[in-house]
């Protein structure tokens, strides 16, 4: 077992010398799937309503993204779904602050962002967050190729909003905290690059899954140096900001968005009675 190891790490140094030797590209697909937790007043939404509601939620949180990367830098971004009959393909509530492409530099380990948030375009630029992983034992195939498992603690916002709630003065407001969640990754020297995922990296190997919170990506598909191979380039139509003064906006933004749902929901109470 020892001696099986052993060759396959010198394989591995060796692919990896032959990928920094050549010019290199690859492209990997992966699936997203996110759990949400809804909170829907059954006073004030029908049956009807919360199923067309929850079947559209799952529409968004269900995708498919591409990553094509090279030795150091990698753009990620969401295939473009086909409405499906009878929806408007309109932005909704959710629709209009998309993620888009996200460019990783890993040599500098920057990034940049394209966020569309309610019509407004802004280029998020700033620094890579490194987690401290801790590598494991543990390890499995994803297709044809063998990962390995790491894991990582990271603080994410916990924003819950409630839709149609009445009798009490807090749920006008989403309520904004952080919570720590475990990441587990799975990882494959065979293609020894450190990219991965939105906004994962930093392992010895490209990350082939992500196991977060109430989100899974998967890797469905790996092509290395494809014939025609895409511009692997930062987005650059925005209004550039931080990290952290993007956060801000975005919080705003949603609170104005919550406080207009709720006085649409008062008038039209209003004009009931």
């Amino acid at each position: 077992m020892k001696y099986l190891l052993k060759n396959y790490w010198l394989a591995i140094i060796f692919i990896g010398v032959s990928l920094n030797a050549q010019n290199f590209q690859g492209k990997a697909v992966y699936q997203t799937k996110t759990t949400f937790d809804l909170k829907l007043d059954s006073t004030q939404v029908t049956p009807e309503q919360q199923k067309r509601i929850e079947a559209r939620m799952k529409d968004m949180l269900e995708n498919v993204y591409e990553l094509d990367f090279n030795t150091s830098t990698s753009l990620y971004k969401k295939e473009e779904k086909l409405a499906q009959p009878g929806q408007s393909g309109g932005r909704g509530f959710m629709g209009s602050m998309d993620g888009g492409d996200l460019f990783k530099d890993t040599k500098s380990k920057t990034f940049t962002h394209a966020q569309d948030l309610m019509g407004k375009l802004f280029l998020v630029k700033d620094s890579l967050s490194q987690l401290d992983w801790q590598f494991k034992d543990d390890s499995k195939m994803i297709g044809k190729h063998l990962c390995f498992k790491a894991t990582a603690k990271r603080e994410v916002s916990n924003t819950e909003i409630r839709f149609g709630r009445r009798g009490s003065q807090n749920n006008d407001k989403p309520k904004d905290s952080l919570k720590e969640i475990e990441v587990v990754a799975w990882y494959t020297p065979e293609i020894p690059v450190s990219h991965g995922p939105g906004e994962y990296w930093g392992l010895p190997g490209l990350i082939l899954e992500i196991n977060a919170d109430k989100t899974q990506i998967v890797c469905t598909k790996i092509v290395i140096n494809p014939k025609e191979k895409a511009a692997i380039k930062a987005p650059k139509k925005g209004t550039v900001v931080g990290q952290e003064e993007f956060d801000k906006i975005r919080t705003k933004k949603t609170q104005e968005m919550q406080e207009m749902f709720n006085s649409r929901r008062r008038d039209g109470q209003g004009r009931r009675r």
